[in-house]
């Protein structure tokens, strides 16, 4: 889901794994990604790179790219913290936020992750209200009361606050979509394709890397 539309090439083609755009030989700044006017903090350490994935549970080009990018993730390289960022462009978005935060606080989302997207595009779920979020969490096994704490904590709050901060610091246009270093951000639109995208995030990382 984007403010603006994917082109339905690109989206296509990645839902089918139909992958075969060229590769992006060397990004170019204002086509494959856009610089930040103003760098955003990050949580990386020194001599780490920050990655960020911008998402939402609901969005179908997402659930297309969750595999392909949790392929990614496993053969990063271990310079690169990694983040998911679920984002919120209006208030109804803030429930699956608020879902992914308690998953990870509880140590859950490597399990469940991946389960929600299936609930939402496969079975048909909306897990857009709180009762039904609840239910569905009980029967995958996660200890309901558990939850429902971590998801009314606090904590989750503050978080789902810090991710509407990134996701208006990066200029986020839509999802799936990616920040690389506090200072770079892509998207299937401006690289071609989800699989570009990781390529172009694979250049960029090198560059801030050599701090350019």
């Amino acid at each position: 889901m984007k403010r603006r539309e994917f082109s339905l090439t690109a989206a296509s083609a990645l839902a089918m794994g139909a992958l075969s755009l060229p590769a992006v030989a060397q990004p170019r700044e204002g086509k494959d990604y856009r610089k930040l006017a103003k760098p955003v903090a990050t949580d990386a350490p020194a001599g780490k790179v920050e990655v960020i994935e911008f998402f939402w549970y609901s969005c179908g080009h997402c659930n297309a790219f969750e595999p392909t990018f949790a392929a990614w993730l496993k053969n990063a390289p271990k310079d690169l913290v990694v983040h998911r960022v679920p984002v919120a462009f209006n208030g109804s978005f803030v429930p699956q936020q608020k879902i992914y935060y308690a998953l990870e606080g509880l140590g859950k989302t490597e399990e469940i992750h991946a389960k929600v997207f299936r609930a939402i595009h496969v079975d048909r779920l909306k897990l857009t209200k709180d009762d039904e979020i609840f239910d569905w969490m009980g029967k995958q096994g996660v200890d309901v009361a558990k939850f429902k704490e971590m998801y009314n904590s606090f904590t989750v709050s503050n978080q789902v606050r810090k991710a509407t901060q990134i996701q208006d610091a990066y200029g986020v246009e839509g999802v799936p979509s990616m920040g690389v270093a506090g200072r770079y951000y892509t998207d299937g639109t401006m690289a071609g394709s989800m699989q570009n995208v990781l390529q172009v995030v694979d250049q960029l990382a090198a560059q801030a890397r050599k701090g350019a």
